[in-house]
Protein backbone atom coordinates (compact mmCIF):
# COMPACT_ATOMS: atom_id res chain seq x y z
CA UNK A 1 0.00 0.00 0.00
CA UNK A 2 1.45 3.50 -1.02
CA UNK A 3 0.72 6.74 0.64
CA UNK A 4 0.81 10.03 -1.06
CA UNK A 5 -0.08 13.30 0.27
CA UNK A 6 -2.52 15.45 -1.44
CA UNK A 7 -1.55 17.86 -3.94
CA UNK A 8 -3.01 20.25 -6.09
CA UNK A 9 -2.62 18.45 -9.51
CA UNK A 10 -4.41 15.18 -7.73
CA UNK A 11 -7.84 17.72 -7.79
CA UNK A 12 -9.20 16.17 -10.77
CA UNK A 13 -8.60 12.38 -9.50
CA UNK A 14 -9.39 13.65 -5.76
CA UNK A 15 -12.62 14.88 -6.57
CA UNK A 16 -13.66 12.36 -9.01
CA UNK A 17 -12.92 9.33 -6.47
CA UNK A 18 -15.21 10.74 -4.29
CA UNK A 19 -18.25 11.74 -6.51
CA UNK A 20 -18.10 7.67 -7.34
CA UNK A 21 -17.02 6.54 -3.39
CA UNK A 22 -19.50 4.90 -1.10
CA UNK A 23 -18.97 6.77 1.84
CA UNK A 24 -18.00 10.40 0.36
CA UNK A 25 -19.77 13.33 0.34
CA UNK A 26 -19.56 17.00 -1.43
CA UNK A 27 -17.72 18.10 1.86
CA UNK A 28 -14.94 16.30 0.74
CA UNK A 29 -14.44 17.94 -2.68
CA UNK A 30 -11.00 20.24 -2.57
CA UNK A 31 -13.14 23.39 -3.50
CA UNK A 32 -15.30 22.85 -0.75
CA UNK A 33 -12.31 22.10 2.09
CA UNK A 34 -10.22 24.56 0.06
CA UNK A 35 -12.02 27.56 0.75
CA UNK A 36 -10.82 27.88 4.13
CA UNK A 37 -7.30 26.73 3.67
CA UNK A 38 -5.66 29.77 5.42
CA UNK A 39 -7.08 28.14 8.33
CA UNK A 40 -5.32 24.66 8.18
CA UNK A 41 -2.32 23.06 7.11
CA UNK A 42 -3.50 20.18 5.04
CA UNK A 43 -2.10 16.62 5.40
CA UNK A 44 -4.88 14.74 2.76
CA UNK A 45 -3.40 11.67 2.40
CA UNK A 46 -4.24 9.54 -1.11
CA UNK A 47 -4.28 5.50 -0.84
CA UNK A 48 -2.97 3.15 -3.61
CA UNK A 49 -2.72 -0.55 -4.34
CA UNK A 50 -0.29 -1.89 -7.30
CA UNK A 51 -0.77 1.66 -8.51
CA UNK A 52 -4.93 2.02 -8.13
CA UNK A 53 -6.71 4.81 -5.81
CA UNK A 54 -8.20 2.64 -3.12
CA UNK A 55 -8.93 5.11 -0.64
CA UNK A 56 -8.55 9.43 0.29
CA UNK A 57 -8.17 10.72 4.04
CA UNK A 58 -9.23 14.11 4.41
CA UNK A 59 -6.97 15.71 6.88
CA UNK A 60 -4.70 18.62 8.50
CA UNK A 61 -1.89 18.99 10.48
CA UNK A 62 -1.95 20.65 14.23
CA UNK A 63 1.46 20.04 15.45
CA UNK A 64 2.23 16.76 15.85
CA UNK A 65 -1.24 15.97 15.53
CA UNK A 66 -2.92 14.16 11.91
CA UNK A 67 -6.60 14.78 12.45
CA UNK A 68 -9.67 14.25 10.63
CA UNK A 69 -9.86 17.52 8.51
CA UNK A 70 -10.50 19.92 10.72
CA UNK A 71 -12.83 22.32 8.68
CA UNK A 72 -15.30 19.19 8.08
CA UNK A 73 -17.58 17.59 11.35
CA UNK A 74 -16.29 13.96 9.86
CA UNK A 75 -14.17 12.59 7.18
CA UNK A 76 -12.78 8.93 7.22
CA UNK A 77 -11.12 7.20 4.65
CA UNK A 78 -13.26 7.50 1.82
CA UNK A 79 -13.68 4.25 -0.13
CA UNK A 80 -14.62 3.03 -3.42
CA UNK A 81 -17.40 0.01 -3.62
CA UNK A 82 -14.48 -2.77 -3.40
CA UNK A 83 -13.04 -1.93 -0.55
CA UNK A 84 -13.01 -5.27 1.64
CA UNK A 85 -11.69 -5.39 5.46
CA UNK A 86 -8.45 -6.77 4.82
CA UNK A 87 -7.68 -4.04 2.39
CA UNK A 88 -8.76 -1.28 4.78
CA UNK A 89 -6.14 -2.73 7.07
CA UNK A 90 -3.44 -2.48 5.04
CA UNK A 91 -4.39 1.11 4.59
CA UNK A 92 -4.20 1.70 8.35
CA UNK A 93 -0.91 -0.14 8.15
CA UNK A 94 0.15 2.52 5.80
CA UNK A 95 -0.92 5.42 7.45
CA UNK A 96 0.24 4.72 10.81
CA UNK A 97 3.86 3.94 9.53
CA UNK A 98 3.56 7.30 7.30
CA UNK A 99 2.25 9.22 10.40
CA UNK A 100 5.57 7.95 12.64
CA UNK A 101 8.04 8.53 9.58
CA UNK A 102 6.60 11.81 9.61
CA UNK A 103 7.33 12.76 13.14
CA UNK A 104 3.36 12.70 13.91
CA UNK A 105 2.49 10.93 17.64
CA UNK A 106 -1.34 11.29 17.43
CA UNK A 107 -4.02 10.40 14.87
CA UNK A 108 -8.06 12.16 15.60
CA UNK A 109 -10.02 10.08 13.35
CA UNK A 110 -13.76 11.17 12.04
CA UNK A 111 -15.54 8.20 10.29
CA UNK A 112 -18.49 9.19 8.44
CA UNK A 113 -21.71 8.27 10.07
CA UNK A 114 -23.48 5.34 8.47
CA UNK A 115 -26.42 7.74 7.64
CA UNK A 116 -23.89 9.10 4.57
CA UNK A 117 -22.99 5.56 3.33
CA UNK A 118 -24.50 4.46 -0.03
CA UNK A 119 -24.03 0.91 1.20
CA UNK A 120 -21.98 -0.34 4.65
CA UNK A 121 -18.35 1.08 4.64
CA UNK A 122 -17.89 0.45 8.18
CA UNK A 123 -14.47 -1.42 7.22
CA UNK A 124 -12.67 1.53 9.22
CA UNK A 125 -14.06 1.14 12.19
CA UNK A 126 -12.97 -2.03 12.43
CA UNK A 127 -9.16 -0.70 11.81
CA UNK A 128 -10.13 1.64 14.24
CA UNK A 129 -10.43 -1.17 17.00
CA UNK A 130 -7.89 -3.22 16.07
CA UNK A 131 -5.42 -0.41 16.24
CA UNK A 132 -6.24 0.28 19.49
CA UNK A 133 -7.88 3.25 18.65
CA UNK A 134 -9.69 5.21 21.45
CA UNK A 135 -12.85 6.32 21.10
CA UNK A 136 -12.83 10.10 22.57
CA UNK A 137 -15.80 12.43 21.18
CA UNK A 138 -19.32 10.97 20.77
CA UNK A 139 -21.87 13.82 19.78
CA UNK A 140 -25.38 13.25 19.32
CA UNK A 141 -27.38 14.14 16.30
CA UNK A 142 -30.83 13.47 15.64
CA UNK A 143 -32.09 12.22 12.55
CA UNK A 144 -35.19 10.97 10.86
CA UNK A 145 -35.85 7.36 8.74
CA UNK A 146 -37.87 9.14 5.87
CA UNK A 147 -39.40 5.96 5.07
CA UNK A 148 -40.29 5.50 8.55
CA UNK A 149 -41.94 9.12 9.91
CA UNK A 150 -42.39 8.59 13.72
CA UNK A 151 -44.96 11.31 13.49
CA UNK A 152 -44.64 15.16 14.86
CA UNK A 153 -45.28 16.02 18.98
CA UNK A 154 -48.58 17.95 19.39
CA UNK A 155 -46.09 21.13 20.03
CA UNK A 156 -44.60 21.20 16.47
CA UNK A 157 -48.15 20.76 15.06
CA UNK A 158 -49.25 23.70 17.23
CA UNK A 159 -46.32 25.90 15.92
CA UNK A 160 -46.94 24.66 12.19
CA UNK A 161 -50.83 25.87 12.19
CA UNK A 162 -49.70 29.13 13.97
CA UNK A 163 -47.56 29.45 11.18
CA UNK A 164 -50.44 28.64 8.24
CA UNK A 165 -52.79 31.15 10.32
CA UNK A 166 -49.94 33.86 10.04
CA UNK A 167 -49.64 33.34 6.27
CA UNK A 168 -46.20 32.28 6.29
CA UNK A 169 -44.80 30.97 2.99
CA UNK A 170 -41.78 29.15 2.42
CA UNK A 171 -39.59 29.68 -0.32
CA UNK A 172 -36.33 28.29 -1.64
CA UNK A 173 -33.52 31.81 -1.42
CA UNK A 174 -30.46 32.91 -2.48
CA UNK A 175 -30.66 35.76 0.26
CA UNK A 176 -28.15 34.59 2.65
CA UNK A 177 -26.99 37.87 4.32
CA UNK A 178 -30.67 38.36 5.48
CA UNK A 179 -30.61 34.97 6.86
CA UNK A 180 -27.17 35.01 8.11
CA UNK A 181 -28.20 37.90 10.22
CA UNK A 182 -30.98 36.39 11.46
CA UNK A 183 -28.32 33.77 12.56
CA UNK A 184 -25.44 35.93 14.19
CA UNK A 185 -28.44 37.54 16.30
CA UNK A 186 -29.99 34.03 17.54
CA UNK A 187 -26.40 32.65 18.09
CA UNK A 188 -25.80 35.81 19.80
CA UNK A 189 -28.65 36.24 22.31
CA UNK A 190 -28.92 32.37 22.71
CA UNK A 191 -25.40 31.36 23.32
CA UNK A 192 -22.75 33.81 22.93
CA UNK A 193 -20.95 32.87 20.05
CA UNK A 194 -20.73 33.19 16.00
CA UNK A 195 -21.74 30.94 13.45
CA UNK A 196 -18.72 28.90 11.63
CA UNK A 197 -19.14 30.71 8.53
CA UNK A 198 -19.77 34.27 7.15
CA UNK A 199 -22.46 35.11 5.24
CA UNK A 200 -19.77 35.64 2.75
CA UNK A 201 -18.47 32.39 3.09
CA UNK A 202 -21.82 30.86 2.86
CA UNK A 203 -22.76 32.59 -0.38
CA UNK A 204 -19.37 31.65 -1.93
CA UNK A 205 -19.91 27.97 -0.94
CA UNK A 206 -23.58 27.84 -2.51
CA UNK A 207 -22.53 29.53 -5.00
CA UNK A 208 -19.55 26.78 -5.71
CA UNK A 209 -22.95 23.66 -4.60
CA UNK A 210 -25.69 25.21 -5.83
CA UNK A 211 -27.16 21.63 -6.14
CA UNK A 212 -26.06 20.84 -2.61
CA UNK A 213 -26.05 24.06 -0.56
CA UNK A 214 -29.62 25.43 0.14
CA UNK A 215 -31.54 28.12 1.87
CA UNK A 216 -35.72 27.55 2.80
CA UNK A 217 -37.02 30.53 4.42
CA UNK A 218 -40.31 31.30 5.88
CA UNK A 219 -41.77 34.77 4.92
CA UNK A 220 -44.70 36.85 6.46
CA UNK A 221 -45.08 39.28 2.58
CA UNK A 222 -41.74 39.93 2.10
CA UNK A 223 -39.89 39.68 5.31
CA UNK A 224 -37.84 36.52 6.04
CA UNK A 225 -38.73 35.40 9.49
CA UNK A 226 -37.08 32.24 9.59
CA UNK A 227 -34.58 30.07 7.73
CA UNK A 228 -32.35 26.78 7.02
CA UNK A 229 -29.59 26.17 5.14
CA UNK A 230 -29.33 22.30 4.29
CA UNK A 231 -26.51 20.18 2.95
CA UNK A 232 -27.61 17.86 1.13
CA UNK A 233 -25.93 14.61 0.00
CA UNK A 234 -26.97 11.61 -1.86
CA UNK A 235 -28.63 10.14 0.87
CA UNK A 236 -28.98 12.75 3.59
CA UNK A 237 -30.76 16.41 3.96
CA UNK A 238 -28.50 17.71 7.01
CA UNK A 239 -29.44 21.02 8.66
CA UNK A 240 -26.65 22.81 8.25
CA UNK A 241 -27.63 26.28 10.25
CA UNK A 242 -31.69 26.91 11.21
CA UNK A 243 -32.55 30.05 13.05
CA UNK A 244 -35.94 31.98 13.82
CA UNK A 245 -36.19 35.73 14.20
CA UNK A 246 -37.74 37.18 16.94
CA UNK A 247 -40.84 37.95 15.37
CA UNK A 248 -41.16 34.24 14.08
CA UNK A 249 -40.18 32.25 17.16
CA UNK A 250 -43.61 33.07 18.04
CA UNK A 251 -45.80 32.09 15.11
CA UNK A 252 -43.55 28.81 14.07
CA UNK A 253 -41.88 30.24 11.46
CA UNK A 254 -38.84 27.53 11.71
CA UNK A 255 -41.30 24.70 12.28
CA UNK A 256 -43.03 25.22 8.85
CA UNK A 257 -39.95 24.65 7.02
CA UNK A 258 -38.92 21.88 8.79
CA UNK A 259 -42.77 20.64 7.68
CA UNK A 260 -42.42 21.55 4.52
CA UNK A 261 -38.30 19.65 3.88
CA UNK A 262 -39.33 16.39 6.17
CA UNK A 263 -42.70 15.72 4.23
CA UNK A 264 -42.21 17.33 1.10
CA UNK A 265 -39.44 18.83 -0.25
CA UNK A 266 -36.62 16.16 0.97
CA UNK A 267 -39.03 13.39 1.48
CA UNK A 268 -37.58 10.86 -1.01
CA UNK A 269 -34.08 11.32 1.06
CA UNK A 270 -33.17 8.72 2.98
CA UNK A 271 -32.41 10.52 6.11
CA UNK A 272 -33.00 14.15 6.80
CA UNK A 273 -30.37 14.95 9.85
CA UNK A 274 -31.08 17.85 12.47
CA UNK A 275 -27.31 18.11 13.03
CA UNK A 276 -25.56 17.70 17.02
CA UNK A 277 -27.18 18.76 19.81
CA UNK A 278 -24.09 18.11 22.50
CA UNK A 279 -21.23 20.04 23.64
CA UNK A 280 -17.67 19.58 24.91
CA UNK A 281 -17.21 16.41 22.93
CA UNK A 282 -20.68 15.17 23.66
CA UNK A 283 -20.31 15.22 27.14
CA UNK A 284 -23.21 17.90 27.52
CA UNK A 285 -26.45 17.26 26.07
CA UNK A 286 -28.04 20.73 25.51
CA UNK A 287 -31.85 18.89 26.68
CA UNK A 288 -33.98 21.49 25.06
CA UNK A 289 -32.14 21.74 21.91
CA UNK A 290 -32.84 17.57 21.46
CA UNK A 291 -35.92 17.66 22.81
CA UNK A 292 -37.15 20.01 19.84
CA UNK A 293 -35.61 17.83 17.38
CA UNK A 294 -37.31 14.42 18.90
CA UNK A 295 -40.71 16.20 19.26
CA UNK A 296 -39.93 15.92 14.93
CA UNK A 297 -40.12 12.05 15.22
CA UNK A 298 -36.18 12.41 15.11
CA UNK A 299 -33.61 9.53 16.72
CA UNK A 300 -30.06 9.46 17.80
CA UNK A 301 -27.35 8.95 15.56
CA UNK A 302 -23.54 9.29 16.59
CA UNK A 303 -21.00 11.69 15.14
CA UNK A 304 -17.81 9.91 16.57
CA UNK A 305 -13.91 10.81 17.19
CA UNK A 306 -11.23 8.33 17.75
CA UNK A 307 -7.22 8.96 19.13
CA UNK A 308 -5.11 6.18 17.73
CA UNK A 309 -1.27 7.23 20.15
CA UNK A 310 1.57 6.59 18.09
Amino acid sequence: MEVIPYSSGHKAQWDSFVTGSKNGVFLFNRDYMEYHSDRFVDHSLMFYSNHMLVGVLPANIAGDVLQSHGGLTFGGVVTGFQMKTPQMLSIFKALIAHCRDQGISEIVYKPAPYIYHTVPADEDLYALFVNNAKLVARSVSSCISLSCLNGFDSSRKDNIRKAKKNRLVVKESIDFNSFMKIEEEALLERHGVKPVHTADEITLLAKRFPSNIKLFASFKDDLMLAGVVIYESRNVAHMQYAANSKVGWNIGAQDIIEDYLINQRYCDKKYFDFGISTEQHGQVLNLGLIKRKEHFGANAVMYDAYHISL
